[in-house]
């Protein structure tokens, strides 16, 4: 299973996505901030493995919406406004698009520095 580096480093970058959205590392983030981080973890994670590791960056980029659904399942507190389960769907879709984006630039950066065997 060669898999496994990438599929770790996937959920290591979205659990640490999850800790500097929830403002542990550093107080409160801005939502432009977040959308950068999980473009930047998608580009990384596509430049490195390359086409076949997408389930690494889908880890990724999941883990932030699957923070506040937690939340929202358990009745604790939560930043997002609304804080509605449909305002969660809709950043979950969001936050997985912009991690596919930067995935994709990143294997196409791959390709146009390699020699074509991605």
């Amino acid at each position: 299973m060669r898999q496994w580096p990438s599929l770790a480093a996937g959920l290591v970058a979205g659990l640490l996505l999850a800790v500097v959205e929830a403002g542990l590392v550093v107080g409160p983030v801005r939502p432009v901030v977040m959308v950068a981080l999980t473009l930047a973890t998608g580009v990384v994670i596509g430049g490195i493995w390359g086409w076949r590791r997408w389930p690494a960056a889908v880890m990724a980029g999941a883990s932030v919406p699957l923070r506040h659904l937690m939340n929202r399942l358990l009745g604790l507190p939560d930043t997002t406004q609304p804080n509605t389960f449909d305002a969660v769907l809709i950043m979950g879709i969001f936050a997985l698009a912009v991690s596919a984006a930067g995935f994709c630039a990143g294997v196409l950066m791959r390709q146009a520095v390699s020699d074509g065997d991605v």
